[in-house]
């Protein structure tokens, strides 16, 4: 997700969008991948024009493109980089928020117990050998990208860096993950629950692991179209009122009882084998699935006021 602002920086990104032809071409790519050949077929434009336009939204940071070897000649594929643009503009009535912010990488899980079908893969090859839960413990498993498992958890450990005189008011977790299934499938329901710091949060059903009919926008080409291709980004907050899922209630587990003022807070993925759905779960991270990101932890927070006597 871009989160934009009225930062001058940001002037790429809105010449980007200002144009009928370029939000068009972003809506052919939301279909698929596709050439400046083929864009230019569809849009009736000359190949020229469409590269000048590809060429706005890749500043923008709109689309994303890399040389693809394709029906015997080398083609420049175009995709698009994201999926959602958050503007905050400026409010002389209200201060932004403050926060912390952490990038937790797939395979930076500090514990685990896994079940097959399970394994794991970076953006350049696989890790070890599919199925085998040995390999969540190979060296190389801190630079993997994608993770999956049909029973068990992962957890991760991530700072906490509020201090003494500042009130942690919210944590927001988001991430890109869906079920696991042999290969991949679409309607495959699993019940994945979510825990910090061994308090539950609540549990989300989700619906399939996604790729049967599609790629996903970042996964690399060696992966093959088989296996899982994308999830579905989700977004957890924690706050004074409980705790949501994308602006749904998913338990009344509030800051209160996550013991946050420990020096690590520990973030666990789970699918239980007492769950009704036992579909297991993947995790993306950046380089692969259709949001260009890692586990983000968010911690917002206010200043306390000193209390004169």
């Amino acid at each position: 997700m871009i989160k934009a602002s009225t930062d001058r920086k940001w002037l790429p990104l809105y010449e980007a969008l200002a144009s009928d032809v370029r939000l068009t071409i972003m809506e052919l790519l939301a279909e698929n991948p596709m050439n400046v050949k083929e864009l230019a077929e569809r849009l009736e434009l000359s190949s020229a024009i469409v590269t000048m336009h590809v060429r706005k939204l890749e500043q923008g940071g709109l689309i994303a493109t890399k040389m693809v070897r394709k029906q015997g000649g080398t083609h420049k594929m175009c995709s698009l980089a994201e999926s959602t643009i958050e503007i905050v503009l400026p409010n002389a009535s209200a201060e932004e928020r403050e926060y912390y912010e952490q990038s937790i990488r797939v395979g930076h899980y500090t514990s685990f117990e896994v079940f097959p079908t399970c394994g794991l893969a970076t953006r350049e090859r696989q890790i070890g050998q599919f199925d085998d839960p040995r390999y969540f413990l190979d060296p190389e498993r801190v630079n993997a990208a994608i993770l999956w498992f049909g029973r068990g958890y992962v957890e991760y450990k991530t700072p906490n860096y509020i201090l003494p005189s500042q009130r942690l008011e919210e944590l927001e977790i988001s991430f890109e993950i869906a079920s696991e299934a042999p290969g991949a499938n679409d309607h495959w329901p699993s019940d994945i629950r979510f825990y910090l710091n061994g308090t539950y949060l609540g549990e989300w059903t989700s619906p399939g692991d996604y790729g049967a009919n599609a790629r996903g926008r970042f996964t690399p080409e060696w992966w093959g179209i088989q296996l899982n291709q994308y999830g579905l980004r989700k977004i957890i907050r924690v706050n004074d009122e409980g705790s949501f899922m994308d602006g749904q209630r998913i338990s009344d587990t509030t800051l209160d009882e996550l013991r946050a003022d420990e020096p690590f807070w520990t973030l666990r993925f789970a699918v239980e084998e007492d769950a009704r759905h036992i579909g297991g779960l993947t995790l993306y991270g950046a380089g692969f699935g259709n949001y260009n990101q890692d586990i983000e932890f968010r911690a917002y927070y206010s200043q306390r006021r000193e209390t004169t006597r």
